[in-house]
C-alpha cells in the first residue's frame, strides 16, 4: 500500500510541475524532494510516471520549471558527494536523481535552443555567496564530477576500505580512486570483492553518463569537427582526476567478463547476472569516449583525450594477452554449441565488441602486431566471418557487414595475417556454407563468395573491399582447396561477362583484382596450389574470352541490348528456371525491420580513399606503377626466350621465403595510388542484388561503383538521370584503355605450357579421374617459364574522414537501437 501511495505522490508532483505555468520557487525543498523520494525504488517507475509528452510540454510551456528540476537534481548529487553518500536513504536518493536526469536529458538535447543549458552556471543563492568560485562551474562539469566521484564511492559502487570503517567515511572528493579500480587486469592486479548492488549502482551511473554523451545523436555530423562533444571532452581531459582509474575500470570490467562462469547449465536462468548490464554499458561508454578523428594531422599523436592516450600506451604482453582473451571469449560466446539447447548464457554486444576491437587496433599498433603474431587472430576471424555470413541477406544488418569487412581489411594489410590463414580449419560453428576440408583461407574465400553471390544489393559497395582483402593475403596462401578454387573462378566468370563489364565505368576493376589474386598465387605459391591451377585449366575459356573481349561499339551496344531484354520488369527475379539455378545455400534477402532503412549510414568511401599501397616484396627493385590504373598491377614482362633458370629459381625461393614467420627481412615502401572511380552511395533498396550461376553469363543488378542513375535501363531506351542528362555509355576507346592493361600474361603463359601437357597425359593414359591430373600438377614446375615475378603490393587501410564519420554514425545507431 505504501508503495502505491509513494508512486501516487510522485505522479502528483509531476502533474503539478507540468501544469503550472508559473515558475515554482527553487527554495521549495518540500516540493522538489518529491522527485527523488526514497520511496520510489524502481527505474521503470520513473520512466513510466514521467511520460515523454509531458516532458516536451514542460520544456515548451514552463521552461523555468524544467531548468530548476535539472539544477536541483544536480545539486542533490553534489551534496551527496559532499556527505560521502554512505546511508541507504542517501544512496536511494542519488539513484532517483540519476534516473530522473537520464529520463529528461534526451528531450533537452533534441531542442537546439536547450543544448547549451548544461554549460551555464548554477543560479546564485544568498546562502551560497561564499561559494561563488565553485558556482562559476558549468552545470555539466558539476554533474560529471559528481558522477565520477560516485563511481568510486565506498559501500555504494565499490567495496569499502576496512581501515576506515563506516564511522570514518572518507571524503569522496579527496579519495584515491586508483585504489578502488573495479576489476583486476591491465595495470591493476588486485581482485576486489564483488557485490551485485554495486554493479547495479555503477550501471545506472554509467547509463546517465552515456545519456550525457548522446548529445552527438542530436547534432548534424558536420558540427562534430568544429564543435566536438563537450561532455566527452571534459570527461577524458586532465580536469577529470578519475580519468585513469575510470578508463582502467571500464577496460578491465569488459575484458574480464566471462558469461559462462563455472559452466553450470541454465545457471543464467536461475540467477540474476548483475555483471552483464554493467559490461554492456561499460563497453558502450568505451567506444563512445574513444571516438576521435585521426585524420587531422600530426596533433593526433598526443591527443587531449586521455582515454585514447592510455589505450595507446598499453604495451606489456601480459596486458595484451588479457585484452585479447577477453575479445575472443566474448566474440565466440554466442557461437558456442552445447548439447543442451540454450543452456549457456549468450551475450548480444558483438557489434560494440567489433567497434572496440577496431579502435584498439587503430590507436595501439603494438596490440595489432601482437594479435597478428598470435594464432588467436583466427579466434577473431571466425566470429567475424560467421556474422558476415549470417547477416548478408538481412538489410537491417548492413552496418555489421561493414564493420566486419573493415576489420578484415585492416588485418589483411599485415603479412602475418596471410600466413596465419594457412592453419587448418575445423568446423566448430554452424554456417550454411559448402562442406570442405581445408584452411582458414578456404573459409575466408567461401564466405566472401557467398556474400557476393547471395547477399542483398546494399552490400555492393563492399565488393571492392572484399576482393582487396583477398588480394592482400593471396601471396601467402599455400594450399587452396578445390571448393575455394572453384569459388574464385566463379567470381571471375561472373565479373568478366561482357554485359557486366560494359554496364558501369568501374566494374572492370573487380576483374583486375581477381586476376591479381591468381597472379600472386601462381607466382609465389605455385607448388601447393594444384587445385587452383587445375581449376584455371578447366575454366581456361574464361581467360581466353577476357583476352579477346570485343571493343567495337556495335558489339557493346548489342551486348547491353540483349542483356536488357532478358531482364524486363515482367521477368520474375525469383524464377528458378533450369537456365539460372540459384547458388547453393542461398536465401532471399530479408526485408529490413520497420524503421531501420529510414536513417541510413553515410556512404562508404571508395577503396582508393581507404587504402594506400605498400610493397610486401622482400627482394628486388620495385616496379613503377604510376601509369597503371588502380587497382590493376601489371606484372613486369620480359621476353620469354631471355628468361634464365636463375630468375625462375629466384621466384620459387622467394615464394618459399614469404612463408617464413620471420618478418625481419620485410621492407616497406610507399606507393602512390593512381586515381580510380570513387565509390558512390549504395543503390536504393528493393532490387535483388543476388548473383546467379548460369551457363552463359552471370548478372548483377549493379556494382559498388554504380549509382542509382547508372544502372542500365531495363527497357532499352536511353536512360536519363535526375538532372535530365543522358547516362554514362561505354565507348570503344574506354574498353580499349583498360583491356590492354589486363594482367593476363602470367596466366596465359601457364595455360600455354600446361594445357598441352595435361591433354597429352589424358589421351596417353585414358584418364577420366581428376586425381591423376592433380598429382601431375603437384609435381610439375614452371621454373624459368613464367614472367619475372611482380612485386607484392599490399593495400593497407588508411584512416580518413569518411570512415570516421561512418563509424561514429554506426556506433550511435547500435547504441540507440539496443
Amino acid at each position: 500500500m505504501g508503495t502505491t501511495d509513494s508512486k501516487l505522490n510522485f505522479r502528483k508532483a509531476v502533474i503539478q510541475l507540468t501544469s503550472k505555468t508559473q515558475p515554482i520557487d527553487a527554495g521549495d525543498d518540500t516540493f522538489w524532494d518529491q522527485f527523488w523520494s526514497p520511496d520510489v525504488t524502481n527505474v521503470q517507475d520513473v520512466f513510466t510516471l514521467v511520460p515523454a509528452p509531458e516532458i516536451r510540454a514542460l520544456r515548451e510551456e514552463a521552461p523555468s520549471n524544467l531548468a530548476t528540476l535539472c539544477y536541483k537534481a544536480v545539486e542533490k548529487l553534489v551534496k551527496a558527494v559532499d556527505n560521502s553518500c554512505r546511508t541507504q536513504q542517501e544512496q536511494q536518493t542519488v539513484l532517483n536523481c540519476i534516473r530522473l536526469l537520464t529520463r529528461v536529458l534526451p528531450y533537452i538535447f533534441e531542442d537546439p535552443e536547450w543544448r547549451g543549458f548544461f554549460w551555464t552556471s548554477l543560479p546564485e543563492q544568498p546562502r551560497q555567496a561564499e561559494e561563488q568560485a565553485e558556482e562559476s562551474l558549468p552545470l555539466a562539469h558539476s554533474l560529471l564530477n559528481a558522477i565520477c566521484d560516485l563511481l568510486f564511492c565506498p559501500d555504494f559502487t565499490v567495496a569499502g576500505n576496512r581501515k576506515t570503517g563506516p564511522d570514518k567515511a572518507e571524503d569522496l572528493q579527496a579519495i584515491d580512486s586508483c585504489e578502488y579500480i573495479w576489476e583486476a587486469g591491465v595495470g591493476f592486479a588486485h581482485s576486489p570483492a564483488r557485490y551485485p548492488a554495486h554493479d547495479l549502482a555503477r550501471t545506472e551511473l554509467l547509463k546517465l553518463l552515456l545519456t550525457c554523451f548522446s548529445e552527438t545523436m542530436y547534432q548534424p555530423p558536420v558540427d562534430l569537427h568544429t564543435a566536438p562533444n563537450r561532455w566527452i571532452q571534459y570527461l577524458t581531459s586532465a580536469e577529470n582526476r578519475h580519468a585513469l582509474p575510470m578508463f582502467t575500470s571500464l577496460l578491465n570490467t569488459v575484458c574480464a567478463y566471462d558469461p559462462v562462469g563455472l559452466g553450470v547449465p541454465y545457471n543464467h536462468l536461475l540467477f540474476l547476472d548483475s555483471t552483464e548490464p554493467l559490461v554492456d554499458v561499460a563497453l558502450q561508454i568505451l567506444i563512445v569516449t574513444l571516438d576521435h578523428d585521426t585524420t587531422q594531422g600530426e596533433e593526433v599523436a598526443t591527443p587531449d583525450n586521455l582515454f585514447i592516450n592510455y589505450l595507446s600506451r598499453i604495451h606489456r604482453d601480459e596486458d595484451f594477452a588479457f585484452v585479447l582473451r577477453g575479445f575472443t571469449r566474448l566474440l565466440n560466446n554466442p557461437l558456442t554449441q552445447t548439447y543442451l539447447p540454450n543452456s549457456t548464457k549468450k551475450v548480444q554486444f558483438h557489434q560494440e565488441l567489433l567497434v572496440f576491437f577496431w579502435k584498439m587496433c587503430d590507436y595501439n599498433k603494438k596490440f595489432l602486431y601482437y594479435v597478428l603474431k598470435s594464432s588467436d587472430v583466427l579466434e577473431i576471424l571466425v566470429p567475424i566471418l560467421f556474422h558476415l555470413n549470417d547477416s548478408r541477406a538481412d538489410q537491417s544488418r548492413v552496418g555489421l557487414m561493414h564493420i566486419g569487412v573493415f576489420i578484415l581489411l585492416l588485418l589483411s594489410g599485415e603479412r602475418n595475417f596471410g600466413v596465419r590463414l594457412n592453419k587448418p580449419y575445423t568446423a566448430t560453428i554452424p554456417m550454411d556454407i559448402p562442406v570442405f576440408t581445408g584452411t582458414h583461407a578456404d573459409l575466408l574465400i567461401t564466405v566472401f563468395h557467398k556474400i557476393i553471390t547471395t547477399g542483398h544489393q546494399r552490400l555492393q559497395p563492399l565488393f571492392d573491399c572484399l576482393l582487396t582483402i583477398l588480394v592482400n593475403v593471396s601471396p601467402y596462401l599455400k594450399t587452396l582447396s578445390m571448393v575455394a578454387s572453384t569459388k574464385l573462378l566463379h567470381l571471375l566468370e561472373a565479373f568478366s561477362t561482357p554485359w557486366f563489364l560494359f554496364s558501369s565505368p568501374s566494374n572492370h576493376h573487380l576483374v583486375f583484382f581477381l586476376l591479381e589474386i591468381f597472379n600472386n598465387i601462381i607466382q609465389y605459391q605455385f607448388d601447393g596450389n594444384s587445385n587452383l591451377v587445375y581449376t584455371i585449366i578447366r575454366k581456361r575459356q574464361v581467360f581466353h574470352s577476357l583476352a579477346s573481349l570485343p571493343s567495337d561499339y556495335g558489339t557493346i551496344a548489342k551486348t547491353l541490348t540483349k542483356r536488357t531484354r532478358k531482364h524486363l520488369p515482367s521477368t520474375s527475379s525469383n524464377d528458378n528456371t533450369p537456365e539460372t539455378p540459384s547458388m547453393e545455400g542461398s536465401r532471399p534477402a530479408l526485408p529490413a525491420e520497420p524503421g531501420t532503412l529510414k536513417a541510413t549510414l553515410p556512404d562508404t568511401p571508395g577503396i582508393d580513399k581507404m587504402t594506400g599501397q605498400q610493397s610486401g616484396h622482400m627482394m628486388g627493385d620495385l616496379v613503377d606503377t604510376s601509369d597503371e590504373p588502380e587497382p590493376a598491377i601489371t606484372p613486369t614482362t620480359t621476353a620469354l626466350n631471355g628468361l634464365s633458370i636463375e630468375n625462375g629459381r629466384h621466384a620459387e625461393e622467394e615464394g618459399e621465403e614469404l612463408d617464413d614467420d620471420n618478418d625481419s627481412g620485410q621492407k616497406s615502401r610507399n606507393y602512390t595510388p593512381s586515381p580510380s572511380a570513387e565509390t558512390p552511395p549504395p543503390p536504393p533498396q528493393g532490387a535483388d542484388g543476388a548473383l546467379v550461376k548460369s551457363n552463359s553469363c552471370t548478372s548483377i543488378a549493379s556494382n559498388s561503383a554504380v549509382t542509382p542513375t547508372q544502372v542500365p535501363s531495363l527497357k532499352g531506351a536511353a536512360p536519363r538521370n535526375a538532372t535530365g542528362n543522358t547516362q554514362w555509355v561505354p565507348t570503344s576507346d574506354w574498353v580499349s584503355s583498360w583491356k590492354t592493361k589486363l594482367p593476363l600474361q602470367t596466366i596465359m603463359r601457364l595455360l600455354q605450357v600446361l594445357v598441352p601437357q595435361v591433354e597429352k597425359i589424358c589421351i596417353d593414359k585414358g584418364l577420366t579421374d581428376e586425381s591423376e591430373i592433380l598429382k601431375f600438377l603437384q609435381h610439375g614446375t614452371l621454373v624459368g617459364l613464367l614472367p619475372v615475378p611482380h612485386p607484392i603490393l599490399i593495400r593497407k587501410y588508411q584512416a580518413n574522414a569518411g570512415t570516421t564519420t561512418w563509424f561514429r554514425t554506426y556506433m550511435w545507431g547500435v547504441i540507440y537501437l539496443r
